[in-house]
């Protein structure tokens, strides 16, 4: 720790393999900064920077590898000027991130800055243009980024490449905001807010992914990369997977069974399921909903965005409003820049009816889902696997291809609301379901349902041994559809919705 801070060559170290680091030869520019007519004051604090860090610049940068994987680090140097970014060092910043392009690398960015370098003006704040210009180069490329927000990290460089990685994690405690306290403090003649510029509290607002130590954060960028970076691998291939043979359950006893409060949820999914599993938090811009799950994930081999509908959390913490559609987003938007497969898992006993769902554009946003799904390019895969309710559901059913657990459903309300508006009589909501045919087995022959996962007799009842079937399930599709032409995938997906229920039953 250099000054009670993590230095940038002791993060690297305890992030990367053991010798593996390699720092870059970086030209330093001609420009102002380097000319002899610089302010005597300013090249006195830069010699001082460079004697006590040893560092020629404020930004460190290199590749080494992750778990045996080739990445690209950038890490600013906070004992060098406050870590502050000038003209050289956003040269080097940019000239690092154009090398991780050009290589095909993944880059993890570390920044811990007071913001623009004060002494060079001007100049040295228009840097971050052209910063954010080569990261979004980067991310246009397919390539990840993981950035790691060390305390502190404020001004410019939070308002550029510090808040554009795919996976957003900061230090425990790290002061993060666009403007400094001490900047505050002088301009509005009082102290900011405590509490509102820690890493803790952005998480909580959706801003942040995780606060993770740096001891951990290997573990960490090695899970997120093991996903991040599996676009194009189709994996070794999967042995064929035959339908299971399907009782025929009547529909009322599924829709009984699919709300069973220990029915097994996307939790379990991701908990006996799945691998490298790595939670992501919010919309990034400030909200979050408890109701939708976004995570990397690994089914078997293959990789893939997930959104999950929580029922648990539904249940406990509100139904699902706009802010889980644009947390879903994000999901969809971080599977088509990186070209990994989404899969969604719809579990909902309907969308919030409120004032301030309404007010926030619930029905805008469940268009704009179903928008960004039915035209996003990577392969897509929804699972019902319980309650199916409303727009909340069709939100994330339009898919390559759907799969269902045997007691899920899919209406356009749920049962007793559908029954309501048809007999004004709640009671005969069975009956109204039955007419609808949204159980499994109806909507697998309405061509709605590809593939079945069978229950035995009941998800809940054995919800180790089904979620590892689904598992299966969903490994054997991601990796099927992985080996199409992806310019026919999406054609095959826009057509079959286009002709949806327009052939006799």
């Amino acid at each position: 720790m250099a000054g009670g801070r993590t230095s940038a060559t002791e993060l690297i170290t305890k992030v990367l393999d053991a010798g593996s680091w390699q720092a870059w030869d970086l030209p330093t520019p001609s420009c102002w900064a380097t000319s002899p007519a610089v302010d005597p004051a300013y090249r006195a604090s830069l010699a001082q920077a460079r004697a006590r860090t040893g560092l020629d610049e404020a930004v460190v940068a290199g590749q080494g590898r992750l778990a045996g994987r080739a990445v690209a680090v950038v890490a600013t140097e906070f004992g060098f000027l406050g870590g502050s970014i000038g003209v050289v060092a956003a040269e080097w910043l940019v000239l690092a991130v154009e090398r991780a392009t050009e290589q095909g690398l993944a880059l993890l960015a570390s920044p811990t800055s007071g913001g623009t370098r004060m002494q060079e003006g001007t100049v040295a704040f228009l840097q971050m243009a052209k910063i954010t210009a080569a990261v979004a180069r980067h991310r246009q490329a397919g390539l990840p980024l993981l950035v790691y927000l060390r305390n502190p990290t404020t001004g410019g460089v939070l308002a550029s490449w510090g808040s554009l990685g795919h996976v957003t994690v900061a230090e425990p405690g790290a002061l993060l905001g666009f403007l400094g306290p001490r900047v505050y403090e002088a301009l509005y003649g009082e102290p900011f807010p405590q509490g509102v510029q820690v890493a803790e509290n952005l998480f909580r607002h959706g801003l942040l992914d995780a606060v993770v130590r740096p001891d951990a954060l290997r573990d960490v960028a090695v899970r997120a990369l093991d996903v991040l970076a599996a676009a194009g691998d189709p994996g070794p291939g999967v042995d064929d997977l035959p339908l299971d043979p399907l009782p025929d359950t009547p529909t009322w006893e599924s829709v009984t069974r699919s709300r069973r409060p220990d029915r097994p949820g996307v939790r379990t999914l991701l908990r006996q399921g799945a691998r490298d599993v790595t939670p992501l938090h919010g919309t990034g811009v400030g909200e979050d909903s408890p109701g939708l799950l976004l995570a990397l994930a690994r089914f078997g081999c293959a990789a893939c965005v997930l959104l999950g509908q929580d029922r648990r959390a539904q249940a406990n913490e509100g139904p699902l409003g706009p802010a889980a559609l644009r947390v879903a987003r994000r999901g969809m938007r971080l599977a088509a820049e990186l070209h990994l497969p989404l899969v969604t898992v719809v579990d909902t006993a309907g969308a919030a009816l409120s004032p301030a769902a309404e007010e926030g554009g619930l029905a805008a946003e469940i268009a704009r889902s179903l928008a960004d799904l039915l035209q996003l390019e990577s392969p897509t895969i929804a699972l019902l696997l319980g309650q199916g309710a409303g727009g909340g559901a069709l939100a994330l059913v339009p898919t390559d291809r759907v799969l269902a657990a045997q007691h899920a459903w899919l209406s356009p309300l749920p049962p007793e609301g559908a029954a309501a508006i048809l007999y004004r009589a709640v009671e005969r909501a069975p009956e109204v379901a039955e007419a609808q045919r949204i159980r499994s087995r109806d909507l697998a022959a309405d061509g709605i349902v590809d593939r079945i996962v069978v229950e035995r007799p009941d998800a809940a009842d054995e919800p180790v041994a089904f979620v590892r079937r689904v598992a299966r399930a969903l490994e054997y599709e991601i990796t099927m559809l992985a080996t199409m032409d992806p310019g026919r995938r999406l054609a095959a997906r826009r057509d079959r919705y286009r002709r949806l229920g327009l052939a006799e039953r």
